[in-house]
């Protein structure tokens, strides 16, 4: 509702817009000021109206909105008496940029942009007192920008610490329950080569003077602290992360020989038939004790699931480029979700147990051969494992 004009000479000689204006241009500008009053709540424009007139809050306290329409609007700044907004329209012929709404019951002036333009035009000094009162306006806005982000900055610090603590002491709490998995499956799965080694050494003693004997029990011995020390080779490399390949040129037929010598004995007291196909002549660049250990832990984890008159084929041949080496048994296989698992670290389906890294490794050591692995299987039809390397590294 229009108050009319009152005498604000002194109310606009105090504002920041006009203060290095002289008496007369103040005059001057105060004769083109209108009065107006808002109720509290009242809408004084709203966000994209057309912009023909700005305004100094007289008495009372409006608010700037952002998106007002919207669910979540954005609170931008409150002003107060002496305070103008809607001052852009001096300077553009934009739509507004967001809604204002009294805060409380409000009283300002108001003046139109195209009086206020004449004025301009016509008293020069004017002019220069707006374009310096916009200059500190802008100086200040970046000022507040600046402090508003050095504080934005220090909190997301002080948030990025924080975070930093905690996700150090989240990865403590995991190793630390990792330490727990790992020395528990550890602890399983040496005991049984620790306990047969004491019954060979406590053999030994008792056929001390039966040298074949000796001979037998000692290399029994030998076997199971190879057990050991590969078992030990698996936990070192998990635990470094990485596998660092020692590549030399190593024949097939070898690397075959050595896993039947390796994994041999043992297939034959469960009963299993092991074959051995190599149809690869040329030596290939490999890392030869990880890629034993590789046959050895698919050849062990097949014996594992095989029963006597099962048979476990070990194939090599050159296909497309590729050594591809097949590791195939007649054991009971796979459900799909085990078969999905069989890389997870610690994770074994076998009730014979283990440290469940097994085949972790394997996958590790292939691919650092640069190779790929795949699996198939399915319950009571056995697995077979396909190993692909690169014929040369």
């Amino acid at each position: 509702m229009l108050a009319g004009v009152g005498d604000h000479f002194s109310f606009l000689r105090e504002a920041y817009f006009f203060k290095d204006l002289g008496d007369d241009e103040v005059r001057a500008i105060e004769a083109l000021c209108k009065e107006d009053h808002y109720d509290r709540g009242q809408v004084i424009f709203r966000e994209n109206a057309p912009a023909e007139r700005f305004f100094i809050v007289l008495d009372g306290m409006v608010e700037v909105w952002k998106d007002y329409a919207s669910p979540s609007p954005d609170l931008l700044a409150v002003h107060g008496q002496g305070h103008l907004f809607g001052e852009m329209a001096l300077i553009d012929d934009l739509p507004r940029s967001a809604t204002v709404v009294a805060k409380t019951d409000t009283k300002v002036l108001y003046l139109f942009r195209r009086e206020f333009d004449r004025v301009l035009r016509e008293r020069p000094a004017v002019a220069l007192s707006i374009l310096r009162s916009l200059s500190a306006m802008v100086r200040k806005s970046n000022e507040s920008f600046v402090e508003d982000l050095r504080r934005r900055n220090e909190e997301l610090e002080q948030a990025y610490r924080e975070l930093q603590v905690a996700q150090d002491e989240l990865v403590r709490n995991e190793r630390l329950s990792t330490l727990g998995k790992m020395s528990s499956m550890i602890l399983h799965d040496i005991r049984n080569p620790i306990s047969i080694l004491r019954g060979y050494g406590e053999m030994i003693q008792l056929v001390a003077d039966d040298e074949e004997k000796v001979r037998q029990y000692a290399t029994s011995s030998v076997r199971e602290a190879d057990r050991l020390n590969s078992l030990a080779n698996e936990l070192l490399d998990y635990s470094r992360g990485e596998i660092r390949l020692d590549v030399r040129v190593v024949p097939v037929d070898h690397l075959l020989t050595r896993l039947a010598q390796s994994i041999g004995e043992r297939l034959e007291s469960r009963g299993v038939t092991l074959e051995l196909r190599n149809e690869v002549t040329e030596p290939m660049l490999l890392d030869e004790e990880r890629m034993l250990r590789v046959l050895v832990n698919l050849c062990d984890n097949a014996r594992k699931a095989m029963s006597r008159g099962d048979e476990l084929l070990v194939a090599a041949r050159i296909c497309d480029a590729e050594l591809e080496i097949i590791v195939r048994d007649t054991g009971e296989g796979m459900t799909e979700d085990v078969r999905e698992r069989v890389f997870e670290p610690f994770y074994s389906s076998s009730p014979g147990g283990g440290t469940g890294l097994g085949m972790l490794i394997v996958k590790n050591v292939v691919e650092a051969h640069r190779g790929r692995i795949s699996v198939e299987s399915a319950p009571a039809a056995g697995t077979t494992v396909t190993l692909r390397l690169p014929t040369k590294a």
